[in-house]
């Protein structure tokens, strides 16, 4: 008898045909690199993946986060015979204090005799036997004892939900534009949960936004670490950019005009380190730049495909993710970043693209963009 964990993966791995071989080995890599400072052994059995460790609950707790992982359990394991399989899942049913149980089987060892209906059957047979307190609900039960027959048999009636998605790092990469909000760091978590690798780039108004500012960002950045395993995070000088902005254009184009330089220096920074996207936070309509009008004058400036995973989320829902992750007591801290202040008493909504265009005209773009770059910090 030996506990170990068992780690479920993602169905829609399953799906994935000739590439499911990548996935697989992506996925096996991002498990081990999270656990790599705790002492393990991984194991395989018939297609499934198992690890013992004698720091069960810190390696689950680690496990649970890594994209791709569906469920991990805590199992069993016991010699592939009738008699080891129904002694340990009357323990696991006496362990749950449960009243109603169903027992189901998965027998991927086809020498096994007998099939997975009837070892179901025997088993529940022999916990009843057993346990004159409890009953069979197959349709809502308390407890569910899984048992899964392979060349040696595994029980467990304990499953723990993990993140689920596709394996980090298996879709290309993004440069998340992240503020100290709320929004931002939920979209880079849900980018990184469809496997694409996260890079941020913060705007930074010095002294106009302080250094807890800066450093609410990189305690975001370190909370998304724990489910990446890796972050950059780029921080851009932005004052000088709202200065110019604030002294040659018109003050109800200042926001629109500034969203264009924050996805100009996404993009020049993306080109430069070869990154292939860029992901925001905006939700349509949530603020006065984020009106359809004012999301494609902006998008007129970048260079490669720009994610916006919250688009048609409300403020509640985002919300409830990053309570989920873990930032929104961060984001909530009262430290204001750059596109909080400055903000015109009545913005444009519905900005026309040849009247920006013009408006910004009288700005030095380019030398802007660049000079911004130059000065930049970068924390791994």
């Amino acid at each position: 008898m030996k506990k170990l964990i068992l780690v479920k993966f993602a169905p829609e791995i399953f799906l994935k045909g000739l590439n499911r071989g990548k996935f697989e080995k992506k996925l096996k890599d991002n498990i081990k690199n999270s656990i790599r400072d705790l002492n393990y052994e991984f194991v395989e059995d018939q297609g499934r993946w198992f690890i013992y460790s004698e720091m069960m609950d810190n390696v689950i707790e680690k496990v649970k986060n890594v994209f791709g992982v569906m469920e991990v359990c805590k199992v069993t394991q016991v010699e592939a015979s009738m008699e080891s399989i129904e002694k340990q899942a009357l323990l696991d049913m006496i362990e749950s204090s449960a009243k109603t149980f169903k027992v189901e089987t998965n027998r991927a060892n086809k020498k096994f005799s007998p099939g997975s209906m009837d070892v179901s059957r025997k088993v529940g047979g022999y916990i009843l036997q057993n346990n004159e307190d409890v009953s069979v609900d197959v349709h809502n039960p308390e407890c569910t004892i899984n048992v899964e027959i392979r060349n040696m048999a595994y029980i467990y009636a304990k499953r723990i939900k993990a993140v689920g998605g596709l394996p980090y790092g298996m879709n290309g990469s993004t440069m998340l534009m992240l503020s100290g909000g709320i929004d931002s760091p939920v979209a880079g978590y849900m980018m990184a949960r469809r496997g694409v690798e996260l890079n941020a780039v913060y705007y930074h108004s010095h002294p106009y936004t302080s250094e807890r500012a800066k450093d609410k960002v990189k305690q975001l950045t370190n909370i998304l670490k724990e489910y990446t395993g890796k972050l950059t995070l780029y921080v851009v000088p932005f004052t000088e950019i709202q200065m110019q902005i604030i002294e040659k254009c018109r003050e109800d184009e200042l926001t629109i005009i500034m969203r264009r330089f924050m996805m100009r220096l996404a993009c020049a920074l993306a080109e430069k380190y070869g990154i292939n996207s860029v992901t925001t936070g905006e939700s349509i309509g949530q603020v006065a730049s984020q009106t359809m009008e004012g999301l494609v004058v902006s998008d007129d400036v970048s260079d490669r495909p720009v994610f916006r995973p919250l688009i048609a989320m409300d403020k509640v829902d985002i919300i409830d993710v990053s309570r989920k992750i873990e930032t929104y007591e961060t984001s909530i801290l009262p430290y204001e970043d750059c596109c909080t202040i400055f903000v015109p008493k009545h913005p444009k909504t519905k900005p026309r693209l040849i009247e920006i265009i013009k408006s910004e005209s009288v700005l030095d773009i380019d030398s802007l963009v660049e000079k911004a770059i130059l000065e930049m910090e970068i924390y791994k």
